[in-house]
């Protein structure tokens, strides 16, 4: 596989997007990217979207083509893999601009990882690592939605597409020769599958600092709470912490306020907040307060206790040397929250089990050792 020229197509047609796509259509990849702006809303704006093809490197305008059906199809035809890099956000641009979810997808730096180049490289990073090019990164703070690009920017945009499918070929060849595909395949997998799920706005309370800290009625207001911000943030397009910052709802939660002056003063509780939603906040409060217990979240776990320092000391140990073993980062087999899970599900019994990201191919490569360590402290 021959490195693509990066001298960009500009694609502004309906017509020529479909011509284009009907002969994607007959390839096993194609390499995606997109650039897009989020500085005061809270989805995305989708300012461009690139295809390397092998043939060339195409710059798609979103500010100009009427149809973009042809290459939604594209893009969730199960026969094309889509190559992208780091690509959780990119995913995010599709739901937002197309209200599709590409699949299936590669992601490069998460195969680069499996195949040990690095973990969490950036995408100038690895070209630079398995091709020896330094591509640019002069442009990766521009104003994509400004029309016309500059040359820097359409040059900058091409070249992240311009070696994306060579990538994918030598690392797919790596994979392949050390057995690990289906590792690559498997996580790639879970993007979509999270992707597609969505966001569960009961569930945002979970991701607030010190949210163990409080009890099973002043969780109930603190879900509430974020729920209510995160279904705000969408429908008015702007970012969660502009709305509210995690504070003012925890200390919401924690204090229970029954009047605006009692919210006034909280850290994170903007002035515009507090004018347009400070009653309905304080009636959010309120209906919460009348919950029973049994009807509130269970409490959340505190962080773990000191004594099983030593227990995490001696997994997180073999899981280093399994990783020099494998020459790869500790990181892409173990996270510190599977850790958290595995001592977590045997502090009451004993009984240790792992969670459901250790439970693929990660569960022959390193879980069972985990659990041995675990069952046997």
């Amino acid at each position: 596989m021959s490195i693509i020229p990066s001298e960009p197509i500009w694609v502004t047609e309906t017509a020529e997007l479909e011509r284009l796509c009907e002969r994607w259509s007959q390839q096993a990849a194609i390499a995606v990217d997109t650039e897009f702006m989020r500085s005061t809303t809270f989805f995305p704006i989708a300012a461009l979207f690139q295809v390397g093809d092998g043939q060339g490197c195409y710059l798609l305008d979103p500010l100009s083509i009427d149809d973009f059906s042809a290459f939604a199809a594209i893009m969730t035809n199960p026969n094309i893999t889509k190559v992208l890099h780091s690509c959780s956000e990119d995913m995010e641009v599709f739901q937002t601009f197309l209200g599709i979810t590409p699949s299936p997808v590669f992601d490069t730096q998460l195969a680069a990882a499996v195949a040990g180049k690095g973990f969490s490289l950036g995408y100038a990073k690895l070209v630079e690592v398995m091709l020896g090019v330094e591509v640019p990164k002069s442009e990766t703070r521009s104003d994509w939605l400004q029309r016309p690009l500059s040359q820097p920017q359409l040059q900058y945009a091409a070249l992240d597409v311009a070696y994306l499918l060579v990538v994918y070929g030598l690392l797919l060849k790596q994979l392949k020769q050390d057995d690990r595909l289906s590792w690559v395949e498997s996580d790639c997998a879970d993007i979509v599958s999270q992707a597609e799920r969505g966001t569960d706005y009961d569930q945002m309370y979970l991701k607030i600092k010190s949210a163990w800290k409080l009890n099973r009625p002043q969780l109930a207001t603190l879900q509430a709470l974020a729920a209510w911000r995160e279904e705000q943030a969408r429908e008015r397009d702007i970012p969660r912490n502009r709305l509210i910052k995690e504070r003012a709802l925890w200390d919401m939660a924690r204090y229970q306020p029954t009047e605006l002056k009692q919210i006034a003063g909280l850290e994170g509780m903007t002035a515009r907040t507090l004018k347009a939603d400070g009653e309905q906040l304080l009636a959010i409060i309120a209906q919460q307060r009348q919950k029973p217990d049994y009807e509130c979240p269970e409490r959340l776990p505190k962080p773990l206790p000191p004594e099983q320092g030593d227990l995490m000391k001696a997994l997180k140990n073999h899981t280093r040397e399994t990783a020099e073993k494998l020459v790869i980062a500790p990181e892409i087999l173990v996270r510190k929250k599977d850790y958290e899970d595995l001592v977590r599900s045997g502090m009451e019994n004993d009984v240790y089990s792992l969670n459901e990201r250790l439970s693929g191919w990660r569960r022959d490569v390193v879980g069972r050792g985990l659990l041995d360590i675990a069952q046997t402290w």
